[in-house]
């Protein structure tokens, strides 16, 4: 290490640096103009983002010195690491601002840290830490008077009301842990003050030095909350309300705001007819103190109404909003809206997110995801392509299958040509969805499905590929295999497969089973006879093995099983379910007249644990209501096409799903990786089904059944248990399956017999990415990522600590500074900790802690139960192409419908902590690879390790985005 030159060497160094998300660097001064720092001595001065590139190149001239700092890739990296801490900055306050000189250092710091320049930042810490003691030096014994601040407040400048501002932040700390202290908040608060500072960034202030103690205590996030709370008050409200008399103002303003939401045309002008000031007197003011700090933040930036810029709903008034726009068509408007309010506002149910951004506006697209199958012929294709851009704009998700148009090769009669394949227009279909970015709201995504039979197969599985010609990539679509159970058989048996254009056998979309078994093989006979072409014959395990790699090196595609889906479909008396939904969770029904639509919510699981078991009186009641709610989207939802209200008003398909699963275990003591995880999983799944069919039959006996109910499984006296005999008569075997079951199912058939079915499809587990941030769990059937993590959105990046841990932490006596350290540098985990007992370790492993083994066990005691799928992530350390070839065989024995993103560590790490960084198998949104590298986990070691012992079906990982975790601006479909 050379250190001959010290950190106050003048650089002549010039640095091009704009603000991140701008599109030319010339943007940056007008934008970087609101923004200032206040340093050590209180003065402001202008932000100059360039005196950080200097800082940071003193520090890399200190390690390497004049010669090794000056060549281009240290320029570069200085650059880049630069772009960072800006970003990091500005995201922290998106409108503008102050920064703190000390925070700007923290940020290099952390900078230089995350990005494995470990030398460089041991330079810059020692330097901090140098300097800080020459100030201490410099300053007298005597303690200094305080200063008095003066504040800009309504274009008057007064002095700063320290009392007032210190009650507030009290009021905020009040019920919260005995750790949750005001006075720290109110230390760095006034630290980040100056004198003339707007009274706006004196609250901004508050917030932010409340968010940084997250990690000391996971209760400083409701202190923080609160925080929020009170600016979002000030801003709708006018004025401060004190704790007591929040529902009196409720109650005051909520009939205002839904007559000015009417006024501002964002509301549907039939709000007006509900009794305003019983629903206002309705509403339950102390809930707003149960949002942690990310749920309400999530809200505030993404789903509240606003005028202009100017926000005008309060958090209840949101859930009422959104609860009044799904009881519109009720008979008993009020008390079904008051009931609606009350699953949403006490998280006990939360509906998906399309149906909270536009309950009770002009245009209530309340849906999630929409599925459509592709014709072979040239307006067909283009028609369904304009069909997605306008789905798509509406904010639904989109699942395309794409097996009826010709492969590669293939002739066209009207030309006497060849076809050019299904490629070619996946890209068409990739540019569409990036341009029509649902509403503005959030980025448009699809997912394209494809049989595992068709010719173009092997250049589908290098769609996301970040090499070859790009004009044949899609690196923004999602991609899916739909693979017959024929070619698992296969592979088992170590067999041939025969790859053919739809062209020359288009029967093969529509059979799936014994039927399609046969049509294939009497194909397979032509084409030996040279009767078909083109076609191509592979071993089955090579095609398997490129698709496991395929999946390993990018992501995609996914692997879906078609016959499970379509065996054990309700429907199947109706049509073919020919793909699965962007998210792999809904597997409804396509054709060239139906468009399938799935309207999704999820129940809140820890809410249904009392004493140590499951509620199962009040998970009846959320689920009773949960239903009728999804089922009133059906008829208020505004269809952008017509295919889609046809279908969605013929079967009526709602996806009823489950979040908190992880949280639950939790609160039960057991870990994931087990077999009482795995009871669990069979008995809350069994639970929530059997109340939703229950639900659906006492709806049907109210509104009538489905009109599409003659003839399918639910008439016949079949429910989703009992398909699992037909999947396994189906396959010949091959179906290993727990089928133990706990309630009366025979009493559920005879009232489905009497009653019929109000919904042909009832239940379907989401990812719920955004929902499970608003009420503060983790996502669906998730395994927890991480125990001290970092979320991003658009206000920045969060903290979050799992506050089970740090009570059992506490506990034990083993929460303290030294603790935290400790899981930033492990990652969230605690496996590397001696002092943490085993038991603590096993109940809080992270997700790729967990055998992927308990995931697909977990999932196939839940989907016994489910008429349609789960999202599934599989998460893998160290993963191998026989880990890989093993988990996913597992998943079809154990009659597994789908299966969403493989995440390993393979690649980079996932930004779990505040001191690593990074993005499992993370690529950009432009397909760029390779994210940040940041220091070697222990986890990252092992993933290293595995990777060199990869068979030959291994490769080295590239980058993929996946939902809810690295990129703040996907919700998938929740």
């Amino acid at each position: 290490m050379q250190t001959s030159v010290p950190f106050e060497v003048s650089t002549t160094h010039a640095f091009n640096l704009s603000v991140p998300g701008t599109e030319e660097s010339a943007a940056a001064p007008q934008m970087l103009n609101h923004y200032q720092i206040i340093r050590r001595n209180g003065a402001v001065v202008p932000f100059e983002p360039n005196k950080i590139a200097v800082a940071m190149m003193k520090a890399f001239l200190a390690v390497h010195g004049t010669q090794g700092a000056a060549s281009a890739s240290v320029r570069e990296t200085v650059e880049a690491l630069t772009q960072q801490v800006i970003r990091a900055l500005v995201r922290s306050r998106p409108n503008g601002g102050t920064f703190h000189i000390e925070d700007v250092q923290d940020q290099v710091e952390l900078c230089l840290m995350r990005s494995s320049n470990h030398e460089v930042a041991r330079a810059y810490v020692l330097y901090r830490e140098r300097r800080a003691q020459e100030r201490a030096k410099q300053t007298t014994t005597e303690t200094p008077a305080t200063p008095v601040i003066h504040v800009l407040e309504n274009g008057e400048r007064v002095a700063l009301n320290l009392g007032k501002l210190q009650d507030e932040i009290e009021a905020a700390c009040q019920g919260l842990s005995a750790d949750v202290k005001a006075q720290p908040i109110v230390a760095e608060t006034m630290r980040n003050l100056y004198d003339g500072v707007p009274i706006e960034e004196v609250y901004k202030a508050a917030i932010l030095a409340a968010r940084t103690l997250i990690e000391k205590d996971p209760d400083y996030t409701y202190a923080t909350a609160r925080l929020l709370f009170g600016t979002i008050t000030r801003e709708i409200l006018g004025r401060s309300v004190a704790p007591q008399d929040m529902q009196a103002a409720y109650a005051e303003y909520f009939p205002i705001y839904i007559q000015k939401g009417i006024q501002y045309e964002l509301l549907d002008p039939r709000l007006a007819q509900f009794d305003l000031e019983r629903l206002g007197q309705a509403i339950k003011a102390e809930r707003d103190l149960n949002f942690d700090y990310l749920g309400l933040q999530t809200l505030y930036d993404r789903y509240f109404l606003h005028k202009g810029k100017r926000r005008i709903e309060m958090p209840q008034a949101f859930f009422m909003r959104v609860a009044m726009g799904l009881a519109l068509n009720e008979i008993d408007r009020e008390a079904r809206a008051i009931e609606f309010y009350e699953v949403l506002s006490s998280f006990d149910f939360m509906s998906s997110t399309p149906t909270l951004f536009n309950a009770a506006t002009l245009r209530p697209q309340l849906s999630s995801c929409y599925l459509t199958t592709v014709p072979d012929d040239l307006n067909g294709i283009y028609d369904s392509i304009k069909e997605n851009a306008l789905l798509s704009k509406f904010a639904g998700g989109l699942g395309n299958d794409w097996t009826r148009v010709r492969a590669l090769g293939s002739h066209i009669k009207g030309t006497n040509g060849e076809s050019q394949g299904v490629v070619p227009f996946l890209k068409v279909v990739n540019d569409t969805a990036v341009a029509v970015n649902q509403g503005g709201k959030r980025k448009g995504a699809v997912c394209t499905y494809l049989e595992t039979w068709h010719l173009d197969i092997e250049e589908f599985l290098e769609l996301r590929k970040n090499t070859g010609d790009d004009r044949r990539r899609t690196h923004d679509m999602n991609t899916a295999n739909w693979i017959p159970d024929l070619f698992m058989r296969r592979v088992m048996e170590k067999g041939e497969w025969t790859l053919f254009s739809p062209s020359e056998t288009p029967d093969l979309h529509d059979k799936f089973g014994p039927e399609f078994e046969a049509a294939y093989v009497a194909y397979e006979a032509a084409a030996a006879r040279g009767e078909i072409k083109p076609c191509k014959t592979v071993q089955a395990t090579d095609l398997w093995r490129k698709m496991l790699t395929m999946l390993f090196e990018t992501g995609h595609p996914w692997i879906t099983f078609k016959d499970a889906c379509n065996v054990r479909s309700p429907q199947q008396h109706v049509g073919v379910v020919h793909s699965s939904n962007l998210c792999t969770e809904i597997t409804l029904n396509t054709s060239d007249d139906e468009t399938a639509v799935c309207n999704l919510g999820s129940v809140n699981l820890l809410q249904h644990i009392r004493d140590g078991k499951l509620d199962h009186a009040k998970l009846q009641r959320t689920v009773s209501t949960a239903m009728r709610m999804l089922d009133n989207v059906i008829d208020i939802n505004y269809y952008a096409v017509k295919k889609a209200r046809d279908s969605n008003l013929r079967h009526r398909p709602v996806g009823l799903g489950v979040m908190a699963f992880q949280d639950s275990l939790y609160a039960l003591r057991t870990p994931y990786a087990s077999d009482a995880a795995l009871e669990f999983a069979d008995e809350s799944m069994e639970a929530i089904c059997y109340y939703a069919y229950w639900a659906s039959t006492e709806l049907a006996k109210e509104r009538g059944r489905y009109s599409s109910y003659k003839g399918s499984l639910w008439d016949k006296g079949i429910l989703p248990m009992d398909s699992l005999d037909l999947l396994a008569q189906a396959r010949g075997g091959y179906v290993e399956v727990d089928r133990s079951s706990r309630l009366d199912w025979d009493a559920l058939r005879k009232k489905i017999a009497q009653d019929g079915m109000r919904n042909s499809n009832c239940v379907a587990i989401a990812p719920t990415a955004t929902i499970s941030n608003i009420i503060g769990v983790d996502a669906s059937i998730e395994p927890c990522f991480g125990n001290l993590s970092v979320k991003s959105n658009l206000s920045g990046e969060f903290t979050i600590i799992n506050a089970a841990l740090v009570r059992d932490l506490k506990r034990l006596g083993l929460w303290d500074e030294v603790m935290v350290m400790d899981l930033k540098h492990f990652d969230g985990s605690l496996a590397p900790i001696d002092r943490v007992p085993q038991d603590i370790k096993a109940l809080y492993a992270t997700a790729f802690e967990v055998e992927p083994k308990w995931l697909v066990e977990a999932a196939a005691r839940r989907q016994k139960w489910i008429d349609q799928a789960q999202s599934l992530n599989i998460y893998m350390a160290g993963a191998s192409g026989k880990k890989l070839d093993e988990t996913y065989k597992l998943a079809w024995l154990r009659g597994l419908k789908t299966t969403y993103y493989l995440r390993t560590t393979s690649a980079t790490q996932a930004e779990k902590s505040t001191v690593s960084s990074g993005r499992l198998n993370a690529v950009s949104a432009h397909g760029e690879g390779g994210g940040q590298a940041s220091s070697m986990s222990a986890l990252e070691a092992a993933a290293a390790a595995a990777r060199a012992q990869m068979d030959e079906a291994s490769v080295a990982a590239t980058d993929i985005r996946f939902c809810g975790v690295d990129d703040p601006t996907c919700e998938a479909c929740q």
